[in-house]
């Protein structure tokens, strides 16, 4: 006797993928209008202090996303590991070890900026992900979920390495971070920021090689009209 559709495994896999994908649309969406009404009311004044507006459901988003892994690694997400892992990766650490620790920074207009680009990337792929799970597709949403992160990508990592810039001199005089060791040795944690600057260029290589290879493979039937001679 074949089980009623709503308890096969793959009905409820897209249930959850469909309702994961849901919660972070509403999220993203939410932080980007109230970006857009703030920034129109208030002007470059709401840039200042959007970290305060926003910060927290930001970091909540960011936090739940982490399940995106734990996704890929049961299977029910047909992604690579590697790449997701680098691009999460990049979000966390400068949303919770560079933004969040540093009040200084918090305040710095890269952080309106990297949340831009961060919103405009995750409310069309958390779009276009929760329609496909449900069976629905639209060309223009396909093309758009495949071709929107080939220039706002790297604007991304350029504005992480910016915010990683203007962080530097708060965590030289504040020392967050940074501790001693036995034997004489300690952990400047500048340095590590130093060095994490050239691995977040290296992994914006690899990312958006990945990423290229994926919209080829995902547009290889993308409708085309020729023109006619």
């Amino acid at each position: 006797m074949a089980l009623p559709a709503w308890l096969q495994p793959r009905y409820r896999k897209n249930t959850y993928l469909f309702i994961y994908y849901l919660i972070q649309f509403c999220g993203h969406s939410w932080i980007f209008t109230n970006m857009t009404v703030r920034f129109f009311s208030f002007g470059e004044d709401s840039m200042v202090d959007t970290f305060y507006a926003i910060g927290f459901v930001m970091r909540v988003c960011q936090s739940i996303s982490l399940l995106e892994l734990l996704h890929i690694c049961v299977g029910i997400e047909p992604n690579h590991l590697l790449p997701r892992f680098l691009q999460l990766t990049e979000r966390i650490i400068i949303l919770f070890v560079v933004i969040t620790s540093q009040e200084e920074v918090q305040e710095k207009y890269v952080v309106c900026v990297l949340f831009i680009f961060w919103n405009l990337l995750d409310m069309v792929r958390y779009t276009y992900s929760m329609l496909s799970v449900i069976g629905i597709s639209y060309a223009v949403l396909t093309w758009l979920s495949q071709t929107l992160w080939m220039p706002i990508y790297p604007l991304c990592v350029l504005a992480e390495a910016f915010a990683i810039y203007q962080s530097l001199p708060y965590f030289e005089s504040s020392g967050t971070y940074s501790t001693k060791l036995p034997f004489n040795l300690a952990i400047y944690f500048p340095y590590v920021l130093k060095m994490y600057l050239m691995m977040l260029f290296i992994g914006m290589y690899f990312t958006y090689s990945h990423l290229y290879s994926e919209r080829r493979d995902v547009l290889q039937g993308f409708p085309v009209k020729k023109k006619k001679v």
